[in-house]
């Protein structure tokens, strides 16, 4: 049984949701950098006890994001007073997305992460929809809140964000995450995500939480 939720609205919270332009992905790139700095996936994948972290990560996100925006995956972003607060990043139902990422995406890539860390990153996603309930549904790449303004609601703001993009796709089923860190799963939990397996991918354990579409009225 999911657990009752609260949606807050941005008309509530005084902050605006929409999709990002294109003038916005350095500055989302920055939000998610910081959001997933200490991710044991993206640690492990982009060596951080290595020299170099910061940059490979930093520049695997950037990648990310430009070849979302190319391929019109939803981007969504919170507002505050015109200045981009949050972020997040969807794959539409498509599993052929993940492994057709365009050719200059895997030579920056192999550039920034190496061979090993480019095809750890394919294969987390590909695993992950694997053993997803629905082979139509969405999946959240990236998700975070800048630092200075977590723990006002804003995640709430993007989970209702990705719930009205979910219901908007015919297609669609419901919405899927992996997810690495412990104090994150009570806000999926919070959010109506379910727990559909337990997973290790890249020597890493995780969680694969899902959530059905809502019924349409």
């Amino acid at each position: 049984m999911q657990a009752s939720t609260v949606e807050y609205t941005p008309e509530q919270l005084d902050f605006e949701v929409k999709y990002l332009s294109a003038s916005d992905l350095k500055v989302a790139a920055s939000i998610l950098y910081n959001a997933y700095f200490d991710d044991p996936l993206f640690c492990h994948i982009f060596k951080k006890d290595h020299e170099g972290y910061e940059v490979r990560l930093r520049g695997a996100i950037r990648e990310e994001l430009n070849t979302y925006w190319e391929a019109k995956q939803p981007l969504l972003g919170v507002y505050k007073n015109g200045s981009l607060v949050a972020a997040t990043c969807l794959i539409n139902p498509d599993p052929e997305f993940g492994n057709s990422r365009y050719w200059h995406w895997r030579l920056k890539m192999l550039l920034t992460a190496g061979f090993l860390g480019t095809q750890q990153f394919l294969e987390k996603e590909k695993l992950v929809r694997a053993h997803l309930p629905a082979q139509k549904c969405h999946m959240i790449s990236f998700i975070g809140v800048h630092p200075s303004m977590q723990d006002q609601g804003i995640g709430r703001i993007l989970i209702a964000a990705i719930n009205e993009v979910v219901d908007a796709i015919e297609d669609s089923e419901g919405v899927g995450v992996f997810v690495t860190i412990e104090k994150c799963l009570s806000f999926f939990n919070d959010s109506g995500f379910e727990l559909i397996e337990k997973l290790e991918t890249a020597n890493i354990k995780g969680q694969i939480l899902y959530k059905k579409k809502r019924a349409s009225n």
